[in-house]
C-alpha cells in the first residue's frame, strides 16, 4: 500500500508537470481564436441587429466601435492573467484571487447560471428557425434534439470539439465575408439590385437621429453581440502553447469588429435604417432587392448554424467553469470527475438538468417574462466583463518583473473598460425592458451570494489551489 501510495502521488505530479509544459493539450492558437468567434457570433447578431439600428439609427457604428474597444481591453485583461498565471478556472479563478472566495463562488455560479439561460434561448430560437420548413413539428422535439447534439459534441471531448466549432466559425465568417464583398460590388456599380424600392443611398444622412439617447440606450445590445468572449480564457489552459494565448485572442477581436462594422456598413449604405425592424434581418432586407434565390432559406440556415455554434461554446465553457468551482471547493466534488476523453461527465448532467428547467420556463413563463430573464442573461456576462477588468487591477501588482505578457495600455485601458461598461450598463435604465431585466440580474448576483453566505459557505470542503 505504500509503495501503491507513492507511485500514485509520482503519477500525479507527472501530470501537473505535463499539464504546466502544455503537453497533453489539443489546440493550436487558431483553433482556439475560431472557438471564440464560433461562441460569439450567434443568432443575435444576424437578426437581433435590427433593434440596435433601430435605437441608433447609423450611429450604431460608434456603438460596435466602442463595444469593440471595450472587448479589446477585457480581453487583454485576461491574457495578461491567463499567460502569467495559466488557471483552469481562468476568470473565475482570478476572482477569487483578487477578492476572495465569496467573490470567486459568486461569479462562478453567475457565469454558470448566465450561461444557462442564454443556451436556452438559443435552442429555443433555433426551433423557432428550423420551424420554417417543418411548421406542423412541436416546438419541443426541436429543442430535444438540438440540445442532444449541443450535448453529444461536448462528450466527443475538447479535440474534435475544437474541430467541430472551427467549422462553424468558418461558416459565419464566410457569411459575413460575402455580404462585404457583395456589398462592395453594389458599392462601386459592378451589380445592380433588381427593384431599387429599399435601396436608399442617403440611408446615413442623419448619423444621431435619436441624438445620444439612442445609441446610449443600444449598447447594450451591441454589447451583447460581443457576449462569449470569456470562453478564451476558459479553453486557454488547452493550448498546445499556452504564451499564445495573446496571439489567438487578438486576431479574434480585431477579425470580429473589423466584420461587423464592415457588414453594418454596407446594410446602412443598401437599406434606410428607417425601414429597417426589429422582428426581419437586417441583411435579409438589404439583400431583398437584389431577388436572390431561395434568401430566406439561406439565412434561415446562417442563424441555426450561428445559434447551435454559440449554444455549444455556452455548453463548453460553463462545463469548465463548473468543474473549477468543484476543484475549489464551491460545488460538489463530484462534478469535477472526468472521463478518459477529459470530459466532466457530471457537469455536463447537472448542466443539462438546468437547461431542460430553462427550456420549461421558456414554455411556461409569459413571453414578455421569459424576455426579461434572458435580457439579465446578458447582463450578468456583461458584468462579468467588469469583473475581469477589476480582477486585473488587483493582481497586476502580483506578476512583478518576471512577467511574460503585459497589457498593453494598463492601467488606462482596464480602467476606462470599466467606465464603458458602467455607460452601458446605466443606459439600460431608459427604458422599461431594458431596466427590468438589469434588476433581475442584480437580484440574481445577490441570490447566488445569500446562498454562498446562508446555505454553501458553511458547509464548504476547503480546498487549497497552488
Amino acid at each position: 500500500m505504500k509503495y501503491h501510495h507513492i507511485f500514485k502521488q509520482a503519477v500525479k505530479h507527472k501530470q501537473e508537470v505535463q499539464m504546466k509544459k502544455g503537453k497533453g493539450a489539443h489546440l493550436e492558437w487558431w483553433q482556439l481564436s475560431l472557438i471564440g468567434i464560433g461562441s460569439i457570433i450567434g443568432a443575435g447578431f444576424f437578426l437581433g441587429t435590427g433593434l440596435s439600428i433601430h435605437s441608433a439609427g447609423p450611429s450604431v457604428l460608434v456603438g460596435y466601435l466602442i463595444a469593440g474597444m471595450t472587448a479589446f481591453f477585457v480581453f487583454s485583461a485576461l491574457a495578461e492573467m491567463s499567460v502569467n498565471d495559466p488557471q483552469p478556472g481562468s476568470f473565475r479563478t482570478y476572482s477569487k484571487k483578487a477578492f476572495g472566495d465569496t467573490y470567486g463562488f459568486v461569479i462562478g455560479w453567475m457565469y454558470w447560471l448566465s450561461g444557462i439561460l442564454i443556451m436556452s434561448s438559443e435552442i429555443v430560437a433555433l426551433s423557432t428557425f428550423t420551424q420554417f420548413w417543418f411548421p406542423h413539428v412541436p416546438l419541443w422535439i426541436f429543442t430535444i434534439i438540438y440540445s442532444l447534439c449541443g450535448f453529444g459534441i461536448n462528450l466527443l471531448g475538447v479535440q474534435n470539439f475544437g474541430k467541430i466549432e472551427s467549422i462553424f466559425a468558418v461558416i459565419k465568417l464566410s457569411t459575413l465575408f460575402a455580404f462585404i464583398v457583395f456589398g462592395a460590388l453594389f458599392l462601386f456599380g459592378i451589380i445592380h439590385p433588381v427593384s431599387a424600392s429599399t435601396i436608399q443611398h442617403s440611408a446615413m444622412t442623419n448619423f444621431f437621429p435619436h441624438g445620444l439617447k439612442g445609441l446610449w440606450s443600444a449598447l447594450i445590445f451591441i454589447f451583447f453581440s460581443f457576449g462569449g468572449i470569456e470562453v478564451v480564457g476558459v479553453a486557454s489552459t488547452e493550448l498546445k502553447n499556452k504564451n499564445e494565448v495573446p496571439k489567438a485572442g487578438y486576431g479574434l477581436v480585431i477579425v470580429l469588429v473589423a466584420l461587423y462594422l464592415l457588414a453594418l456598413f454596407f446594410v446602412l449604405y443598401m437599406v434606410s435604417w428607417t425601414k429597417i425592424n426589429t422582428s426581419t434581418s437586417p441583411f435579409v432586407m438589404a439583400l431583398s432587392a437584389f431577388h436572390i434565390p431561395f434568401l430566406d432559406s439561406i439565412f434561415n440556415l446562417i442563424i441555426i448554424s450561428a445559434a447551435f455554434s454559440t449554444m455549444v461554446g455556452a455548453l463548453f465553457s460553463i462545463t469548465h467553469i463548473m468543474v473549477a468551482l468543484a476543484e475549489d471547493g464551491d460545488a460538489p466534488q463530484r462534478l469535477k470527475k472526468k472521463n478518459s476523453r477529459g470530459v466532466a461527465v457530471n457537469s455536463l448532467l447537472l448542466t443539462a438538468i438546468g437547461l431542460a428547467v430553462s427550456i420549461l420556463c421558456s414554455f411556461l413563463l409569459p413571453k414578455t417574462l421569459y424576455e426579461y430573464v434572458t435580457t439579465a442573461a446578458g447582463v450578468l456576462l456583461i458584468l462579468n466583463w467588469m469583473n475581469i477588468l477589476a480582477s486585473h487591477i488587483k493582481l497586476h501588482p502580483t506578476y512583478g518583473h518576471q512577467e511574460k505578457f503585459k497589457a498593453p495600455g494598463f492601467p488606462f485601458t482596464s480602467y476606462m473598460g470599466i467606465l464603458f461598461i458602467l455607460i452601458t450598463l446605466s443606459g439600460a435604465l431608459l427604458y422599461a425592458n431594458e431596466r427590468i431585466g438589469l434588476f433581475i440580474s442584480i437580484g440574481m448576483v445577490i441570490l447566488i451570494f445569500i446562498g454562498d453566505k446562508l446555505i454553501y459557505r458553511n458547509n464548504k470542503t476547503v480546498v487549497s489551489r497552488p
